[in-house]
C-alpha cells in the first residue's frame, strides 16, 4: 500500500514523447518482419513453457499484421498518453508492472499457443486509467474514467473467449493486472492549482462595515435598529462624562 500523496497536473512534452516512441518501435518491429521476411511470432508468450517467458518482453511489440497493428496503434497511445500525465510521478512504475504483470499472468492462464500484440497492454491501461479515476473519487478523475469508457467501452467484450485466433485471456489479464494496480496505488491524489479556489478562507473583520450588518448568530440588523445602537451607544458615552458647576457669591460691602 502506498502512502498518500498528492500531485499538481501539468503538462510536458514527455506525455507525448514516451507513447510515440514506443509506438515507433512498435512499427520498427513490424517494418524489420516485413523487409526481411522474417516471422517473428515464435518470440511471444507461449504459456507454462520456460522458453515462452521471452514473450513476456517481446509479445506486445509483435503483430499479426498491419491491420492488428493499426487497431492497437491509437487506443495506445492515448491510453499512455492519460497515464503519462495524470500519474506522471508513478507512470513509469505502473507501466512496467503492467507491461510485466500482465505478460506473466497470461503466461499463467493462457492456451498453449503463441500469443502476441500489444492488446494486453491496452487492457491494462484502460484497467488502470477506469478503476483508480472511480477509486479515487476526484472529479477530474471521475471525469477521465468516463471518457475512457465513452471512447473504448467496446474493449469488454474482448476478455470473453468470442473468436479463436483472438487472446482473450491476454486482454483479461491485461484488465485484472490494472485493476489490482489501481488498487495499489488508490492513495495516489491529483491535485489542481485551480482547486483551492473551491474552499475560500474569509477571515472575519470586526470593522468590516458588511460584517457589522449582522448579529452574532448572523441575523440581519435592520437599518433603523443599527442607527439606533449607534445612538444609544453615542449616549452610553456621554453618561461617563461629568459636569461640575461652581457658584461663587460676591460679597459687597455697606458703608
Amino acid at each position: 500500500m502506498q502512502k498518500k500523496s498528492a500531485y499538481y497536473i501539468q503538462f510536458t512534452w514527455s506525455v507525448i514523447l514516451y507513447p510515440l516512441l514506443f509506438l515507433l518501435s512498435i512499427w520498427t518491429v513490424f517494418w524489420w518482419e516485413i523487409n526481411y521476411s522474417y516471422n517473428l511470432n515464435e518470440f511471444g508468450v507461449f504459456p507454462r513453457e520456460i522458453s515462452g517467458l521471452i514473450g513476456v518482453l517481446m509479445s506486445p511489440l509483435i503483430h499479426s499484421g498491419i491491420e492488428h497493428l493499426y487497431q492497437n496503434s491509437a487506443p495506445l497511445v492515448v491510453l499512455s498518453a492519460a497515464l503519462f500525465y495524470f500519474y506522471k510521478p508513478i507512470s513509469w512504475r505502473v507501466f512496467l508492472f503492467g507491461y510485466f504483470g500482465s505478460g506473466l499472468l497470461l503466461w499463467v492462464i493462457g492456451r498453449p499457443s503463441f500469443h502476441i500484440g500489444a492488446s494486453g497492454l491496452i487492457y491494462f491501461l484502460f484497467g488502470f486509467l477506469f478503476f483508480k479515476g472511480l477509486i479515487s473519487r476526484y472529479f477530474r478523475l471521475i471525469a477521465l474514467s468516463l471518457a475512457v469508457v465513452f471512447l473504448y467501452g467496446s474493449l469488454i467484450w474482448g476478455i470473453f473467449p468470442t473468436k479463436e485466433q483472438v487472446s482473450w485471456e491476454g486482454h483479461l489479464s491485461g484488465l485484472i493486472i490494472g485493476f489490482v494496480l489501481a488498487l495499489f496505488y488508490r492513495n495516489f491524489q491529483i491535485t489542481s492549482p485551480y482547486d483551492k479556489y473551491k474552499n475560500p478562507v474569509i477571515v472575519d473583520s470586526p470593522d468590516d462595515p458588511f460584517l457589522q450588518q449582522f448579529d452574532e448568530q448572523g441575523n440581519f440588523i435592520d437599518a433603523k435598529e443599527l442607527e439606533t445602537g449607534q445612538s444609544s451607544t453615542s449616549l452610553s458615552h456621554e453618561d461617563h462624562i461629568e459636569i461640575n458647576y461652581e457658584i461663587s457669591s460676591k460679597k459687597t460691602n455697606s458703608k
